[in-house]
């Protein structure tokens, strides 16, 4: 079986797991690592098997590297991503994908042009119970979905510097509960603050509205002492809840209550696998740039409102 050439940019905590995942997988080989700590890439690199390198315009270089996951800071990731797409890489991006809609669009172009696959890492679509969560709503076993609710709050990461929890912590979510209701919200509302730290929003709640009264509700924060992942998504006949931490799953309706047996997977390994295939096979991948793209733009949107004090309109863009 041929393998994918593929190679790391951004060696840090989730960078050193893009590096571990790829070295694992039997669809791809671990070729290269690049970091501005030369340490940290000699380090990553020795672990698993590949080459060194701080400046990453000298790694893409390489013929043999097709594929390259970015995991630099939040604000490099479109610089590093469009360096990629324009010497013929095909980019997993770390979410948010970019500082803004403006360089979001200009990756999308890019890789348009240039016939390449963008995909951007939304980690949560590859837990099996979000993918068990999406069937049961197009199968309509909880009747019409009218609300999704979704917490993610924890203690403040030290990994983080240059990027606020929406477009860390609630841009997942954002992305999930749009794939949920199959469409694109219609406005935002949103509360979003400092409380413990000065450069950066530690908390935010934003509502996004959808069609026909739908709603969606996201709670972010890095204030809470315990870490907490968790989805609810209500329907007219059944409420669904995804512990995601665990992957535990249980389905609630009239009648009773059942937790469906599903293998914890490593989303992961599950996330990287699948663009490695979507490149070999040629085939489109589940997340992709304009995912990215529109989740971005529901952030920012979130961001404005918040800043007004208003409810604001979405005008989806890509």
């Amino acid at each position: 079986m041929k393998k994918l050439g593929v190679a790391v940019i951004g060696t840090g905590f989730w960078g050193k797991n893009h590096a571990r995942v790829y070295k694992e997988l039997e669809e791809t080989e671990l070729l290269a690592v690049c970091d501005i700590n030369a340490e940290r890439a000699k380090t990553v690199a020795k672990q698993f098997g590949a080459k060194p390198y701080t400046n990453s315009g000298r790694m893409l270089k390489r013929k043999d590297i097709e594929a390259v996951s970015i995991c630099s800071w939040s604000t490099s990731l479109a610089k590093e991503a469009l360096k990629a797409l324009k010497t013929g890489k095909h980019v997993l991006v770390e979410k948010p994908m970019a500082s803004n809609v403006k360089q979001a669009e200009k990756l999308l172009k890019t890789a348009e042009k240039e016939g390449l696959h963008l995909t951007v890492g939304f980690l949560m679509w590859f837990i099996p119970g979000v993918q068990y969560i999406k069937k049961t709503i197009e199968n309509r076993r909880i009747g019409d979905l009218v609300c999704a609710t979704a917490k993610r709050v924890s203690q403040w990461p030290e990994r983080i510097g240059d990027v606020g929890v929406v477009k860390d912590l609630a841009i997942h979510d954002i992305d999930i509960t749009r794939r949920l209701f199959g469409e694109e919200p219609v406005a935002v509302y949103a509360r979003i603050g400092r409380m413990k730290h000065r450069k950066f929003e530690d908390y935010a709640q934003i509502m996004l509205t959808f069609e026909g009264g739908k709603s969606a509700f996201i709670e972010s924060n890095w204030l809470t002492p315990y870490k907490t992942r968790v989805l609810v998504a209500t329907g007219s006949e059944g409420i669904m809840k995804l512990d995601y931490i665990t992957q535990e799953l249980t389905i609630e309706n009239a009648k009773q209550t059942v937790q469906p047996r599903l293998a914890w997977r490593e989303p992961l390994k599950l996330e990287l696998q699948h663009f490695a295939d979507c490149i070999l096979k040629k085939e489109k991948p589940l997340v992709t740039g304009t995912d990215g793209l529109k989740a971005l733009q529901i952030a920012e949107t979130a961001l404005k409102s918040s800043a007004t004090g208003r409810v604001l309109k979405l005008k989806q863009k890509g």
